[in-house]
């Protein structure tokens, strides 16, 4: 892994540009500091190593997502996001607490939503062992980081008609007194990726509990509602 890492760094360094890391970083409020590498470049340059992971297990591809996570450049967290994305197949549902450590290191938006998506696609392959899986973002919810909780209330995008609805209806309402805006934006956000699977639904929870939600929750979650019709 050691080897793959260096051969990593090496082909990111070779294209990093100065110039664009100081926008990006800027971009990012100068929470980080970055190579100067758009993600389409980036994948291009890692997707045969990435490639190599797929005899990998899943200590070996959790491991080495704490290695790039500890370097300095948001580059680099980046690609442990696309590795783990790439390879969530992998990865077991007791990996669940080592992807949730990764939320709280570096903790901003664009690393943690990437996790969320892992993470969603990690338990939806795991739903057939039941309850614990699910119940596992219960605890999430109420976990005093809000990265955390972030992920609790965003972990179904995209699941369609296996979205456990009642939950995420009991998500939005338990999180609906919070005051952080990435809170707010994501109840919002959970709500409205349902709706391109049931509007009818969302725009009855919308009426029956407008006054319990943030406006911004509200105005996210009616983004396209109109445009989807009944």
């Amino acid at each position: 892994m050691t080897e793959l890492i260096d051969d990593f760094k090496n082909k990111l360094l070779q294209i990093a540009d100065g110039e664009r890391a100081i926008a990006m970083r800027a971009y990012m409020k100068n929470h980080f500091d970055f190579l100067g590498i758009p993600a389409p470049d980036r994948r291009k340059v890692c997707a045969d190593g990435i490639k190599k992971l797929k005899t990998a297990s899943a200590d070996e591809l959790i491991a080495l997502a704490n290695s790039l996570w500890a370097s300095k450049e948001r580059e680099y967290q980046y690609l442990a996001v696309d590795i783990l994305a790439k390879h969530y197949r992998k990865l077991r549902f007791d990996d669940l607490p080592a992807l949730l450590q990764l939320v709280q290191k570096k903790s901003w938006w664009d690393t943690v939503d990437g996790l969320a998506g892992v993470i969603g696609d990690l338990l939806r392959q795991h739903l057939s062992e039941g309850q614990r899986v699910q119940q596992a973002m219960d605890a999430a919810l109420l976990h005093p980081d809000f990265w955390v909780r972030r992920i609790a209330i965003l972990h179904q995008l995209g699941w369609r008609e296996l979205t456990d609805v009642d939950r995420l209806f009991r998500y939005s309402l338990a999180l609906a007194d919070e005051k952080e805006f990435f809170i707010r934006k994501a109840s919002g956000w959970a709500l409205r990726d349902y709706a391109w699977h049931d509007p009818t639904r969302i725009r009855v929870f919308l009426n029956e509990h407008k006054d319990r939600l943030s406006a911004l929750t509200y105005r996210e979650a009616s983004k396209n509602l109109t445009r989807l019709g009944s």
